[in-house]
């Protein structure tokens, strides 16, 4: 059976990667964009990063490109706008697809998990949140227009940690 942490990823920089590495931790997997009116969540991304990072969370970035073209850099690029705008410290994978034919396996198995309404399915948009818990299983689905600091989000991270 393959679970999120054996499918292959690649690091913004193009290095092979998965999410073995954060077995046994919580892992807050959003899909991000540069030129998005939801864009600012990165600096609250960010602060969770820092906030609960030592306790075991680590925020993970996937650009996507595929919501209005909100996404349309290079990974250079991406990753400088979101170092030198942002201070973004956690990880930043390769650009993907979410949904759609092109949708990369990871998000396959993401989106099987239904949100706090009980809808599976799809992406909406930029900046959905999928919470993974310590054990690779899906916790919590965050739609787009939640904030990364609300109070939802707080409370399924404190939850898993």
């Amino acid at each position: 059976m393959t679970t999120l942490y054996d499918i292959p990823l690649r690091t913004l920089a193009d290095e092979p990667t998965t999410l073995a590495s954060y077995r046994g931790k919580a892992v807050l997997v959003v899909n991000v964009a540069s030129q998005c009116g939801l864009t600012p969540q990165y600096a609250g991304l960010e602060r969770l990063q820092q906030r609960y990072g030592a306790r075991g969370l680590t925020v993970v970035g996937v650009p996507c490109n595929q919501f209005a073209g909100q996404e349309p850099g290079s990974a250079e690029e991406i990753g400088t706008f979101c170092s030198a705008t942002y201070g973004v410290t956690f990880p930043l994978l390769e650009k993907v697809e979410v949904n759609g034919e092109g949708r990369h396996p990871l998000y396959a198995e993401l989106t099987r998990s239904a949100d706090a309404e009980g809808a599976a399915g799809d992406v909406q948009w930029n900046f959905e949140k999928f919470l993974v818990s310590e054990d690779g299983t899906v916790a919590a689905r965050i739609r787009p227009g939640t904030d990364p600091e609300s109070p939802e989000v707080i409370a399924a991270i404190e939850a898993l940690l």
